[in-house]
C-alpha cells in the first residue's frame, strides 16, 4: 500500500466517522456539537455504556456547566 493510498484510507474513514457521528445525532436528537459528541466517544471508548444514554447524559452534564462548583484559580473580579 503506497503513501497516496493509505492517505486516501485515511480521508475516507474520517468522512464515514463523520457521517455516522452526524447520523447518531439526528436520531437521538441531540443538540450537542459533532466536535463535542467525537471528544465524549473518544474519552469513553472502552466503557459499556449504551451511546443514547452516554449522550442523554452529556446533554444533562452541558446544562449544569453554567454553575460550576470548582473554584476559579484566576479570579478577574477580586481586584475591582
Amino acid at each position: 500500500m503506497g503513501l497516496y493510498a493509505a492517505q486516501l484510507a485515511q480521508i475516507w474513514i474520517a468522512i464515514s466517522v463523520y457521517v455516522l457521528i452526524a447520523i447518531i445525532k439526528k436520531r437521538l436528537k441531540l443538540e450537542s456539537r459533532l466536535y463535542t459528541i467525537l471528544q465524549i466517544l473518544s474519552l469513553s471508548l472502552f466503557e459499556k455504556t449504551p451511546l443514547d444514554q452516554l449522550l442523554t447524559n452529556l446533554e444533562n452534564k452541558t446544562e449544569d456547566d453554567n454553575n460550576p462548583k470548582q473554584l476559579n484559580l484566576f479570579d478577574l473580579t477580586l481586584g475591582r
